[in-house]
């Protein structure tokens, strides 16, 4: 986003990320490494997993930045600072508080373009179709071709990029629920371990509910990463 859209004048009606706003985990990581102060600092696998549970549960953009900053705030007026914030579940809680704040409050929609070109999508389905082609396999050529179908009808797609969104998460959904059927015991076993030990420090910081999320969410990219399948949400098209 950018700082005039950020700032926007108080008479100006709010933008709807979910409507037609696809940076949703590019503003989230600058938003937290400009908090934190270290412009080079990276996410790790869970913080991923966990911006992904937000952009799924239908949390505003606008919650998560405010969160931060107040999980930031709170953590700067402690007179010990035994640790830094090293990973945005420390935010969870106060994201979850700013969303409850403004669940009262719907934004008003107005038109904003999508940081992406028609070009850039259309090259960003044929990219991931050809790579599908590439790796073969039943649902990997299924998926192929209707990533084929929606390139072939980008410029009607581009038109409504909230239902071409439910397609590229519908097709991903089958494509990780075909990747788990060919996923041996001693990957799940490995991926599990990987999982504790990234939850472990931020367990006491999320509900059940947010762990439940946040764990299937980090297993999901966790399998498509290492089965070498691309992610499909236009959230990914930078």
């Amino acid at each position: 986003m950018s700082e005039a859209t950020h700032n926007a004048a108080p008479d100006e009606p709010a933008v709807e990320w979910g409507y037609n706003y696809f940076n949703y985990f590019t503003e989230i990581e600058e938003h937290f490494q400009r908090a934190r102060g270290t412009g080079l600092f990276l996410l790790s696998p869970l913080d991923w997993a966990l911006i992904e549970t937000w952009k799924n549960s239908g949390v505003p953009l606008e919650a998560v930045l405010r969160g931060i900053d107040a999980a930031f705030e709170k953590w700067r007026a402690r007179k010990r600072k035994t640790q830094h914030i090293n990973s945005l579940a420390y935010c969870a809680q106060a994201v979850l508080t700013e969303a409850q704040a403004m669940a009262g409050a719907p934004a008003a929609i107005r038109p904003v373009a999508p940081p992406f070109s028609l070009d850039e999508l259309r090259t960003f389905l044929d990219e991931n179709a050809a790579l599908l082609r590439r790796r073969g396999g039943a649902v990997s050529e299924e998926v192929a071709a209707s990533l084929e179908r929606l390139a072939a009808e980008a410029a009607e797609q581009y038109q409504n990029l909230e239902d071409l969104e439910r397609r590229l998460t519908a097709l991903e959904d089958k494509m990780i629920a075909a990747a788990r059927l060919g996923q041996s015991e001693e990957d799940l076993l490995a991926a599990r371990r990987d999982l504790d030990f990234h939850l472990r420090p931020c367990r006491s910081k999320m509900t059940a509910e947010q762990l439940a999320m946040v764990e299937k969410q980090f297993l999901d990219r966790r399998l498509l990463e290492s089965a070498a399948l691309p992610r499909l949400s236009l959230f990914y098209l930078r």
